[in-house]
């Protein structure tokens, strides 16, 4: 007698069941989501990661951009083994890596910004067998920088308001100073006049009472 063969429906519940046994493998990205940076000056897009895979050479990451005024996405950056730069774009020789994979850093840094780099900036990584996961997306604000001539106004504002402030302590110390000396003067002399006075008396006294003696 034969035994009877598994049905369909026992091979698919065991499908089932081996399947759940095994752990989901998905990439989780963080970024910093918002960020705002002063227009030429230089900004990191950090972005980190964490994989039930260890990390190795299989990694890849890649960063694109979506300009915030609309139109394609644009390739900023690209990691396997080495980083590899943009060799044209935009981003030419203004993107270099600053991310260490041990670490799950797979952050770049963006040189001397421009207001035309406003938008979306999107990392994404695969560590195989992990490949799938949500893309870490970050909003970048390119904001206004101050003028040279306002700083330099600003400075010398302050700096006059603060020579102003010192030459007003100094009149002032003077002034006082100045008092003090002309009270003190005047003290020394009250002090020189009273003996002299205190004489004239005494010899105008002599003076009257030799007079009245005569008489």
């Amino acid at each position: 007698m034969y035994g009877k063969s598994p049905s369909c429906a026992g091979l698919l519940l065991l499908g089932i069941q081996l399947t759940a046994l095994e752990p989901i493998a998905a990439v989780e990205i963080y970024t910093s989501q918002v960020l705002e940076a002063v227009n030429g000056t230089d900004v990191r897009l950090k972005c980190t990661f964490s994989s039930f895979a260890p990390v190795g050479d299989a990694l890849t990451v890649t960063w694109n951009f979506r300009p915030r005024d609309g139109g394609p996405e644009q390739f900023v950056f690209y990691y396997h083994v080495d980083p590899f730069k943009p060799m044209s774009g935009r981003f030419k020789d203004r993107v270099v890596w600053d991310g260490n994979p041990e670490r799950y850093d797979v952050s770049i840094i963006l040189w001397k910004l421009q207001f035309s780099d406003n938008g979306t900036y999107t990392c994404q990584v695969k560590n195989p067998p992990d490949v799938d996961g949500l893309i870490g997306e970050i909003q970048l604000s390119v904001v206004h920088t101050v003028r040279f001539s306002e700083i330099y106004f600003l400075a010398l504002a302050i700096g006059s308001a603060c020579a102003l402030m010192v030459i007003i302590v100094i009149v002032v110390v003077l002034v006082q100073h100045f008092r003090k000396k002309r009270w003190a003067e005047r003290a020394h002399k009250v002090v020189e006049i009273k003996p002299k006075e205190e004489e004239r008396l005494n010899q105008e006294k002599k003076v009257s009472i030799y007079l009245e003696d005569t008489d």
